[in-house]
């Protein structure tokens, strides 16, 4: 078996082309930081956090992105590593990042972790994670590019600004790993790490000094994400990694391992960590993940989550999660002082994230679910498909019933066991604990009518109280 590709890198089609002897002094390197270029721009969005190194050997960062992309378009790369079969609202500023670059102009590369999900990464983490089997990380890293795939098609087809982007691939780090004996690979990587600055990264320091401390699997992750750096800067010509703020220690082995064998410069930027409002990061293990992929959770819910984003947070998001310009987000949150209680942007927030996650048809499907839910809206209800009412009414019970000539609002709550038998149920109705598709019934003898207690899908919404739901579909109309 081969050993990894371990030679100085040749730059194909840019070789010859970039001086990259050039040094800038001191006062040009600030000005030219301060420009108004792609940095400087997603710095004032919040969006980009941290550059590492903060000065190149010979080329500076904003140079690299800012000296003509038509000419010498760049290539950033991000992971995401396969530890659910679905991203989540965590992982969205990075994939904004990305979009940002590739709307620039520069190619961009979203890389799976199906190897490195299997190690763990401990950034961050107060423990270790659990062991995944073999079987379900392949699962969720089909999972994970299907859903990269398909945010990048949303972000092309419906977000597009008239310029000529860049390209937008899915790779999976399991493909170059897979070829590799440990033996070969540990000779021929292994030898360019030091252990002592291995250990000197927080997210390693953190783990040693927890009661739990570090297995090797774990401490080695950070090796393997160096390599990957390495693999797509040879491959690729990536010379540039995107990555949560947490990922900091991992980009700056990859950084050092990088420089130490071909003597060239690449670079780091983070993003910020999205957390609750008790200051959680938002994620998986910490339990409170909003989800991208629908089967998880629904447009509406990922609508409502930042429907209800507190007003202090809002502009902060709109400039973070949104390709808004910064002058229209001016605008929107000028109006909003003026009227607060329509939560203008919250809305646009809203609106803007869920047609990216969920295209133009989950966006629709969020706003009808709204209007059925907090708006009583008939109209809304009439429209709205069996997936939509289950996504909706999550914890409803759903039947299906043939409707016998003469059903009456009795027969259908018991039907559905809505109520209790007896007159326990039948009171329950008179005293006006019982509504069908927002219209409040007493009358238990009342025939059902199409048109009214049924509507023209075939949906009955059967509320008990005031948050006891039922959805019934009557079939064969």
């Amino acid at each position: 078996m081969a050993a990894p590709i371990l030679r100085s890198f040749s730059w194909g089609r840019w070789s010859g082309t970039l001086n990259l002897s050039v040094l800038l002094p001191l006062g040009l390197r600030k000005a030219h930081s301060g420009a108004q270029g792609l940095l400087a721009a997603q710095k004032a969005r919040g969006l980009f956090k941290d550059f590492f190194p903060e000065t190149g050997t010979k080329i500076e960062l904003p140079e690299l992105f800012d000296r003509g992309t038509a000419s010498f378009p760049q290539t950033i790369y991000c992971g995401f590593d396969p530890t659910a079969d679905s991203l989540h609202v965590g992982h969205l500023l990075a994939l904004l990042g990305l979009f940002h670059l590739q709307r620039a102009g520069h190619n961009v590369i979203a890389l799976v972790g199906g190897a490195t999900a299997r190690l763990g990464d401990p950034s961050g983490r107060t423990k270790e994670r659990e062991a995944l089997e073999t079987e379900r990380v392949l699962a969720n890293a089909r999972a994970l590019r299907l859903g990269l795939e398909a945010l990048a098609a949303n972000h092309q087809q419906l977000f597009t600004d008239g310029r000529s982007w860049g390209s937008f691939t899915v790779l999976d780090n399991s493909a170059w790993y897979q070829k590799q004996h440990l033996v070969d690979f540990l000779a021929a990587v292994g030898g360019h790490f030091r252990m002592g600055t291995l250990l000197s990264r927080q997210s390693v320091q953190l783990r040693l000094k927890s009661p739990e401390g570090m297995s090797l699997a774990e401490f080695f992750y950070q090796v393997l994400q160096a390599y990957d750096f390495y693999y797509l800067f040879q491959r690729y010509g990536c010379r540039v990694q995107l990555g949560g703020s947490d990922q900091l220690g991992n980009i700056m082995s990859g950084y050092e391992f990088i420089n130490k064998l071909t003597g060239e410069d690449v670079f780091g930027i983070t993003v910020p960590l999205i957390t609750s409002t008790t200051g959680a990061k938002l994620g998986k293990s910490a339990g409170n993940a909003v989800w991208l992929n629908r089967d998880k959770t629904s447009p509406f819910e990922l609508y409502q989550f930042f429907v209800r984003q507190p007003d202090d947070s809002v502009e902060r998001y709109l400039k973070l999660f949104t390709f808004l310009p910064l002058p229209e987000i001016d605008h929107i949150m000028q109006l909003h002082v003026k009227e607060p209680e329509r939560r203008g942007p919250q809305k646009r927030l809203a609106a803007e994230v869920t047609k990216l996650v969920h295209g133009r048809e989950g966006l629709d499907s969020a706003k009808r679910c709204t209007q059925a839910l907090y708006h009583s809206s008939i109209d809304a209800l009439e429209v709205m498909s069996d997936q939509e009412l289950k996504e909706l009414f999550k914890e409803a019970p759903f039947s299906e019933f043939f409707l016998d000539p003469g059903t009456s609002v009795l027969d259908t709550c018991r039907k559905a066991n809505a109520i209790p038998d007896g007159p326990r149920g039948y009171r329950m109705i008179t005293e006006g604990g019982v509504s069908i598709n927002h219209q409040q019934v007493t009358n238990p003898e009342s025939v059902l009518i199409v048109g009214q207690h049924i509507l023209k899908n075939g949906l009955s919404l059967l509320k008990i109280g005031k948050r006891n739901f039922y959805i019934i579909k009557w079939l064969q109309l």
